[in-house]
């Protein structure tokens, strides 16, 4: 009987030893496919900064100020990319690590989703906006982690920017339903094609076939998705091609 629970536990301890270095191959895989990408997707907005800030000191006379705002913007566009860019990286290495400590606490949600606005205010294209549906209630308390869902939503509004025209309205919508608050992110950008919305939440690095030149890593929804699976949050999504997508979110929530 002796042996026998030896050599169960053996077994055991290989099969969990296994399963760990798989993960690490995955970890590991993840990682050098992302740095590759990145150094890659580093490089256009770099030079970007370094030829607009050139011209920029050129354009000194008050008569050229239009051609120096130009270069200015593509500058901050640059910029921009390269936050989006950074932050993903380091979401993704914390979350695949399992780094992220739950902290949960009781707020607001009409706060938080100002403060998401507030920092979006970077990040959106000429006259886009975020409007809030008038069912979103002021006094909507929620027990979450607050860090986590503010990430959850800066992604996803992020995506509703990235993918829609300049002087796009985005939508944040709120209702109450059975498993909780689902939060509800409407944008009228591109959409997704129909063939390739099966594989959106299967696939680390998602990129639909129709982005073309929209510069992004393909981990945004990835990121989101792993967010949500600690708070025991859940996302679903509808979308058409050239019409817009919404992704909606469900927090539990036990204050309901």
């Amino acid at each position: 009987m002796v042996i026998e629970k030896n050599i169960t536990d053996s077994k055991l301890v290989e099969q969990e030893l296994a399963k760990n270095l798989e993960k690490e191959r995955d970890l590991n895989e993840l990682k050098s496919r992302f740095v590759s990408m990145a150094s890659h997707e580093f490089r256009t907005p770099l030079s970007t900064i370094l030829s607009s800030a050139t011209l920029a000191g050129k354009y000194e006379k008050k008569e050229q100020q239009d051609k120096r705002e130009k270069h200015l913007n593509r500058i901050k566009s640059s910029v921009k990319n390269l936050t989006s860019i950074l932050n993903d990286f380091l979401s993704i290495d914390k979350l695949e690590d399992g780094k992220i400590q739950i902290t949960e606490s009781e707020f607001l949600l009409s706060e938080l989703f100002l403060e998401a606005n507030d920092e979006m205010s970077f990040f959106l294209k000429n006259g886009q906006n975020i409007t809030f549906q008038n069912n979103i209630i002021d006094n909507q308390i929620v027990i979450t982690d607050r860090n986590i869902l503010k990430n959850i939503l800066i992604n996803l509004l992020s995506n509703a920017s990235k993918y829609s025209a300049e002087g796009e309205e985005i939508v944040l919508d709120l209702a109450i339903v059975d498993k909780g608050i689902q939060v509800d992110i409407i944008d009228k950008g591109i959409g997704i094609p129909e063939k390739e919305q099966a594989k959106i939440f299967n696939s680390r690095f998602f990129r639909a076939g129709n982005v073309t030149n929209i510069e992004g890593t393909g981990l945004g929804l990835t990121i989101v998705k792993k967010y949500l699976s600690l708070i025991d949050g859940d996302i679903s999504f509808k979308s058409k091609e050239q019409v817009g997508t919404t992704f909606s979110i469900i927090i539990p929530n036990i204050l309901l």
